[in-house]
């Protein structure tokens, strides 16, 4: 009888450990909103120019070095000019966590840069929008 006595309360104990389990793993994965980008240089000269963005995740601060970039933009909406839109390609960068982005900028002004993409791992897409200023 002790045996029985003891089985239930240990049976229970180890099933309510094992149901509580996926709750805290679930809580262990980041959401989109803990990743940002960030401009390396806040401003860029007219012409043709290469922007470099960090993505960074935001509770460590380290920077994220796998992400696929598969959304980008860039035009003068900030300017009251939406339509002003140009081609943003983008190309290899040496630096880990460092994405970088051909462009011509064809105006002074404020260019804004949307950009969206997956990281390794998360569901979601990462989205973001950054300001350059463009000058002489």
């Amino acid at each position: 009888m002790t045996k029985n006595t003891l089985a239930r309360p240990l049976t229970a104990a180890l099933l309510g450990a094992v149901l509580s389990v996926p709750a805290l793993t679930a809580s262990a994965f980041a959401d989109t909103k803990d990743y940002q980008f960030q401009l390396v240089q806040q401003e860029a000269k007219v012409g043709d120019a290469v922007l470099a963005v960090r993505l960074v995740d935001k509770r460590s601060g380290k920077p994220v070095t796998d992400a696929v970039v598969f959304a980008k933009r860039l035009d003068m909406a900030p300017d009251a000019m939406e339509e002003m839109a140009t081609k943003v390609e983008q190309v290899p960068s040496t630096e880990p966590g460092i994405y970088r982005f051909k462009a011509h900028l064809g105006m002074q002004g404020r260019w804004r840069l949307s950009l969206a993409a997956k990281v390794q791992g998360e569901t979601g897409t990462v989205e973001d929008k950054l300001i350059i200023q463009a000058g002489k």
